[in-house]
């Protein structure tokens, strides 16, 4: 399963609601950094996807959610479990550490 996209409007439903846990990845258009992780979260989307979904939300187009959660840079990883905010982490890391990030936090 690839990555979803996910809304201001959409979120409670996609995120807050999801019956397994959902990493949310906040990402802009002009972020460097967000564009050379993407890749790799696809790939640990289908390979992971039986335990977890990974989310990404356009911070430019969704300004509600990124601003309750009070994300102030990016990239920005929040894993969310049963409707709450469990973990986090900030900026870009190599495939293998993002993976070794998500599985421990599972």
């Amino acid at each position: 399963m690839a990555t979803i996209n996910v809304t201001d409007e959409s979120f409670k439903t996609d995120v807050l609601e999801s019956d397994k846990p959902v990493l949310v990845d906040f990402w802009a258009e002009w972020c460097g950094p967000c564009k050379m992780i993407g890749p790799s979260l696809e790939e640990i989307s289908e390979e992971l996807s039986d335990k977890v979904t990974i989310a990404k939300m356009d911070i430019m187009e969704n300004t509600g959610i990124p601003g309750e959660i009070g994300v102030q840079s990016i990239p920005l990883m929040v894993l969310f479990k049963d409707g709450k905010a469990v973990a986090q982490k900030l900026g870009a890391a190599p495939k293998s550490q993002l993976k070794g990030w998500i599985e421990s936090e599972l």
